[in-house]
């Protein structure tokens, strides 16, 4: 299957700063240069009886990671996470564990602190307020994602 991608520009947020001048991304940085869209084979695609919305998780700061894995660190992407109804129930259970700030959707590596006891009782403490002052809904019923 054969998609759009999406703009060069979001495209180079990676490119600019890790493999900057790798000939692997010479395709992408010709796109960002021309404006010509890049034909991208589609890795993950989910079911057409399963709704998705990434706009909705990225403005509530669910990032790419969560679901995508590190593909900042993948010669080729491949499906590093389960995209099964579990996999994305687990997530809708407990979104305070998987929040982040919105300015931080895209930094893949980003963490709350490099001591992972103390990033894991930062993620909780904080995950745990965005949850509460952005109004994130624990999403469970069908419909959420089966329209």
């Amino acid at each position: 299957m054969v998609f759009q991608s999406p703009g060069a520009s979001t495209c180079m947020n990676c490119p600019s700063t890790v493999l900057k001048d790798d000939a692997r991304l010479a395709i992408v940085r010709n796109s960002a240069a021309t404006g010509k869209p890049i034909a991208w084979v589609q890795v993950h695609i989910t079911p057409d009886y399963v709704y998705f919305n990434h706009s909705v998780h990225v403005a509530r700061g669910i990032s790419c990671v969560e679901c995508h894995g590190r593909v900042d660190q993948m010669d080729e992407v491949y499906h590093a996470k389960p995209f099964s109804m579990s996999f994305c129930l687990d997530c809708h259970r407990d979104p305070a564990a998987h929040i982040r700030p919105p300015s931080k959707v895209t930094d893949l590596g980003w963490q709350w602190s490099t001591n992972s006891e103390r990033n894991e009782e930062l993620q909780m403490q904080n995950g745990t307020k965005f949850v509460h002052d952005w109004k994130v809904q624990k999403l469970e019923d069908c419909s959420a994602c089966h329209r």
